[in-house]
């Protein structure tokens, strides 16, 4: 079964379609505020690590490594990814990033992962 998995950027407006709307991130994204943001969930605990996040710094070069380190992360932070597929469960989730980057992001990746093992 396929999850019903949007990514969006959260500057984005929030839209009935969204479905639940859950950030991804372990920092707040700046200048939004919590009810602009109209979150269903904060879920900081499967953002990448610091450490990660940081080694990225959304470099595109670095996109395919950081997949990969991210995933094994995933792999070992089961209470917040059954978190997240619970969720999946009752309908569609749109996960939330701050990043300029819209290809090369924490959101992306994990929706692939969540796709990818369904």
């Amino acid at each position: 079964m396929a999850f019903d998995i949007a990514v969006k950027r959260v500057y984005e407006a929030p839209a009935k379609s969204d479905g639940q709307r859950v950030l991804v991130d372990r920092v707040w994204p700046r200048g939004v505020s919590k009810k602009d943001a109209a979150l269903d969930l904060w879920l900081k605990e499967i953002a990448p690590s610091t450490e990660l996040r940081k080694w990225f710094g959304h470099d595109p070069e670095r996109w395919a490594e950081f997949q990969k380190r991210y995933r094994s992360e995933l792999d070992a932070n089961g209470d917040a990814v059954a978190q997240l597929r619970s969720l999946l469960r009752e309908g569609k989730v749109t996960l939330l990033y701050g990043a300029h980057d819209e290809a090369h992001n924490n959101a992306v990746a994990l929706a692939g992962y969540l796709q990818s093992r369904s």
